[in-house]
């Protein structure tokens, strides 16, 4: 039986449990230990799929085809942990589940409450994530706040769980927030003793303790929150606020995170380094030789946690070149009204993501052909390539009005169009084209190069795709297929003949990147970018005050108006 983590979060939310929980991930598997990670979410949606991104964030896509919340992407950014739809867990699927057993009769004709019944099914999906497997420690993540209705009966599942395994086969850690109140000059404990005070009356006692704040914390304020918490001082760990969430591990390390889990567990403690972590990450993100402006044209720019995984891959690549990589966040309703030229003609890269709806489309159509038309590297990905194909048409192949069938059902030209399978579809949620699939690669194409493979296993999540019955005539006209699906059935990824690096997959190459492991697509993109740059390219200056990773001032501005009701990716 594995050993089980619970981290829950106090006082506020988006303190940060997702990268704590990968973190200790990955300083557990730094010991050689086997590691899973889950996460148990509150909210009644099945899954966030039909969520707007800016409700919710980022659509996270495991290999076996989950649509799953974002926190999935930090576990296997961080650790070598592989998911699937047993890693997430919300209030919609266990009702859902507990709802159907009651109409089969399958209670017996008992009463169904939420304890235990719901309580139980929460259980039973935590254990599911070891079922037939062997793993030494199972992490799972308790989403919302302590005090919230809605996680109010995975906190009593998750304390029912201990007592049947026992103390010594499970601990709970939370995350809570100790302020600095500038005007007095103090970090404040209050609000951590208000919290876990919360989490006491609902009958959990924290064994360990993450204090998230922007100082240090001293021996003395740690022993105060222990002596009022219940803790020993060495289990009050400080999670400061660092440059790089790829630090977190590190900061972990050097308090003994690591030696007081083992302790509490009964595991033998091994020392398990993080040598390579620090020198072939954190020091290439933190003191990085080169540095590159990529331009983000999306539509959800205003929110961070839209587009998470592909500003992490575009960090991953930067660290294969030694190279900080900027982001320039540029919304592509902001294109739609203007000149591409006014946001795009310092940058070295282009960056178009996926989405879903029409607002901004045309933003993106004018970047893909600025890009296009002077020499800029390009990366398309889902959307982005569906835009790359609409741009190539109307202003290559001469195909004016050409267009998706989801922006205009009625184009002379509808050269990307809905998939046979899905014209049948009513239910929005789980009905997409989902999880790692086959692409085949041709030879002597930017993409085979960047692969260096002639299959690939990558991750999807769209309806609409390439019309085949423009292949010829495209491909006649420097619009190279070079990634196509087993038999040639659908087009995968596309790229320009005549063009430095301009390559756009139908796939989302972001859900496999790591750190230590950068996806080939972004180290080739970033790699061609700081190329650009370093051989003085038009388009390739970039301001001289930028620091590594950081995004334009420009960009920090909240959304005016709310998304379209429509547009629910």
């Amino acid at each position: 039986m594995p050993k089980h983590i619970f981290i829950t979060g106090g006082v506020v939310s988006s303190l940060g449990k997702g990268i704590a929980s990968a973190s200790i991930g990955r300083l557990m598997e730094a010991k050689g230990l086997k590691v899973a990670l889950q996460k148990l979410d509150p909210y009644l949606n099945v899954d966030p799929g039909t969520m707007n991104p800016y409700q919710h964030g980022e659509v996270y896509v495991t290999e076996d085809g989950a649509e799953t919340d974002l926190d999935l992407g930090h576990y296997e950014r961080f650790t070598s942990s592989v998911l699937s739809r047993v890693n997430n867990v919300t209030t919609g699927q266990v009702y859902g589940t507990v709802i159907s057993k009651e109409r089969k009769g399958e209670y017996l004709g008992a009463t169904v409450q939420v304890v235990p019944h719901i309580t139980d099914e929460i259980k039973t999906r935590i254990r599911e994530v070891s079922k037939g497997k062997r793993y030494d420690i199972v992490i799972s993540e308790v989403g919302g706040t302590v005090g919230d209705i809605e996680s109010l009966p995975f906190l009593e599942a998750v304390r029912q769980f201990r007592q049947e395994v026992g103390r010594e086969n499970s601990i709970f850690i939370h995350l809570t927030l100790v302020p600095f109140i500038r005007a007095a000059g103090e970090l404040k404990t209050k609000p951590t003793q208000h919290s876990v005070g919360r989490l006491r009356e609902i009958g959990i006692q924290p064994d360990i303790l993450l204090c998230r704040t922007e100082k240090r914390l001293s021996k003395d304020l740690k022993a105060k929150i222990g002596l009022f918490c219940n803790l020993e001082a060495e289990a009050v760990i400080e999670a400061r606020d660092v440059s790089s969430i790829y630090e977190v591990p590190l900061i972990f390390k050097e308090q003994g995170l690591d030696r007081v889990i083992s302790r509490l567990l009964g595991l033998e403690y091994r020392v398990g380094d993080l040598n390579e972590w620090r020198r072939d990450v954190v020091e290439k993100i933190l003191h990085p030789k080169h540095k590159v402006k990529i331009a983000v044209v999306g539509k959800y720019i205003q929110l961070q946690d839209a587009y998470k995984s592909i500003y992490e891959a575009l960090i991953h690549g930067g660290i294969a070149s030694d190279t900080a990589v900027e982001i320039k966040k540029v919304s592509a309703e902001k294109l739609d009204r203007g000149k591409p030229d006014k946001h795009l003609h310092e940058v070295d890269g282009v960056l178009v993501p996926g989405g879903f709806g029409t607002r901004g489309i045309e933003g993106k159509i004018k970047a893909i052909q600025y890009a296009r038309e002077n020499k800029i590297p390009y990366l398309g990905l889902c959307l982005g390539m569906q835009c790359a194909v609409i741009e190539f048409a109307r202003n290559v192949a001469g195909l004016k009005g050409a267009n998706s069938t989801e922006f205009n059902k009625k184009t002379a030209h509808p050269v990307i169009s809905l998939l046979e399978e899905q014209e049948s579809v009513k239910d929005l949620g789980g009905t997409m084209r989902l999880g790692a699939l086959p692409c085949h690669l041709k030879k002597e194409t930017l993409a085979y190069e960047a692969y260096q493979a002639d299959l690939v296993m990558e991750r999807h999540r769209h309806r609409y795709e390439f019309n085949n019955k423009y292949r010829e005539t495209f491909s006649r006209l420097g619009l190279r297929l070079s990634g196509l699906s087993p038999g040639s059935k659908l087009v995968e990824i596309v790229e320009l003949e005549d063009h430095p690096w301009f390559v756009a997959s139908q796939f989302h190459p972001e859900f496999k990147s790591k750190p230590d492991q950068p996806h080939p697509l972004f180290r080739e993109f970033v790699r061609h970018a700081l190329d650009r740059r370093e051989n003085n390219l038009p388009g390739g200056a970039a301001s001289a005050e930028n620091s590594p990773n950081r995004v334009s001032a420009e960009n920090k501005k909240e959304p005016t108006e709310a998304p379209a009701a429509s547009e629910v990716t």
